[in-house]
């Protein structure tokens, strides 16, 4: 025996002997991570798809505000002999209609004082905490695999059972309003478990049982409000619920001059729920699972169809949570559009947010301050249908990847190809 041949172990004779040979190692195994690798993984994942969808969103939205002002208008039919003036006219209609959105959704510039001056702030916030509790109850479908459009209804049916206990029933102030938010956390869950009940043992498709179960809530609240169940027969025929009693409102909690209330930190709160319940519980290690592969979780031995009961349950929590702001974060009654169309925007949240805790609730802080600068806005002449024009076109942009790698090329496509 050679010396060559003495030096080929055991194994590697027994591979070359059946015909099959050990891979080499790869030759990146030890090369240190390049920054090329690391910029790649990041434009690959959502978080600069969902910053650029909404600089997109953004620049769609100025040109409206340039070629629908009236300055800018007028400059047009003199545009190649004096274009000067058009961009003088298009700089000054995106200044004010800047101006207006920072003066109606952070801070007053014009206010005689600071107290005055964050009042913006405050309504931004005030705004913004249904849309961060409904939005986390919308994205916990979408990773359970469910598309629940049934947030309007879910509101609604959160809002009329705890207005029935805030007005009907009698308790001291804490009790009182504890009681108030379970009935409404009853409500919506309820509302919503239904859905998810007749998905799991009929089959029915979420999409069109939670399209129609908006009607029926909102049919039935309408005449609920028309009943002394919620209506206060004395005060017309008009459908209005019955004003709350004192002890089952969300308190103030900076003071007279502010309209924030208790509920605004129970649903940045709930922030900190949703993010350990899809991330370190058991529950949420299943919703995941299911979501990404109901086959394989029913392989597992997960109950797919108890976890789309459960998964629907805790989506009305949640979004029972934002009704219960719209119900008990007032002192007086409410009509039966109290859903203030939260039920839908809240979709807009979750795929702006990535269906991920923290994207959640600054996509919830982000329309809650377009919602709060429309009255500034429309003072400024910008139409406040081109903040809607807005939230449609981030979630065209959000729900087209392809769409924004055509525009914006150095974004690649995503490791081991497209989904």
């Amino acid at each position: 025996m050679t010396a060559k041949e003495e030096a080929v172990s055991p194994l590697d004779q027994t591979a070359s002997a059946t015909g099959v040979q050990e891979p080499p190692p790869p030759e990146d195994a030890h090369k240190p991570v390049s920054w090329n690798e690391v910029l790649h993984d990041i434009a690959a994942g959502g978080l600069v798809r969902t910053v650029l969808a909404i600089v997109l969103s953004l620049v769609v939205a100025g040109l409206l505000v340039v070629f629908t002002n009236e300055d800018v208008s007028t400059t047009l039919g003199y545009l190649f002999s004096r274009p000067g003036d058009f961009f003088a006219a298009a700089g000054r209609a995106l200044g004010d209609a800047g101006a207006a959105l920072v003066r109606g959704a952070f801070y007053n510039t014009r206010a005689d004082s600071f107290e005055a001056g964050i009042r913006p702030l405050t309504e931004s916030l005030r705004l913004a905490g249904p849309l961060i509790a409904a939005g986390l109850g919308i994205a916990l479908t979408f990773r359970a695999g469910l598309f629940n459009i049934g947030g309007q209804g879910q509101i609604l049916m959160a809002a009329a059972f705890s207005s029935f206990a805030a007005s009907q029933i009698h308790l001291p102030f804490v009790i009182h309003l504890a009681v108030a938010m379970l009935f409404g956390f009853f409500g919506a869950a309820f509302w919503a478990g239904i859905v998810g009940f007749l998905k799991a043992r009929t089959g029915a498709h979420e999409v069109i049982v939670t399209i129609m179960m908006n009607y029926i809530a909102i049919s039935l609240v309408t005449y609920l409000m028309r009943t002394p169940i919620l209506h206060d027969m004395e005060s017309g025929s008009n459908p209005t619920s019955i004003p709350p009693d004192p002890t089952a409102v969300f308190p103030l909690i900076l003071g007279e001059d502010y309209n924030l209330r208790l509920s605004f930190v129970l649903c940045i709160l709930a922030v900190g729920v949703y993010w350990w319940l899809m991330e370190r519980s058991p529950i949420g290690f299943r919703l995941r699972m299911v979501g990404l592969n109901p086959d394989a979780a029913r392989t597992a031995g997960i109950n797919v169809n108890t976890t789309a009961i459960v998964a629907m349950v805790l989506s009305g929590l949640f979004l029972g949570l934002a009704g219960l702001n719209q119900s008990l974060g007032r002192d007086g009654n409410f009509a039966p559009n109290v859903d203030a169309g939260i039920g839908f925007e809240a979709i807009t949240v979750a795929l702006l947010g990535n269906s991920r805790a923290i994207g959640v609730l600054f996509a919830g802080l982000l329309f809650g301050a377009l919602r709060a600068a429309e009255p500034t806005m429309q003072l400024a002449d910008v139409s406040p249908e081109v903040l809607g024009v807005v939230q449609g076109l981030i979630v065209l942009f959000i729900a087209a990847p392809p769409l924004v790698r055509a525009i914006f090329r150095f974004i690649p496509a995503p490791r081991g190809g497209a989904r």
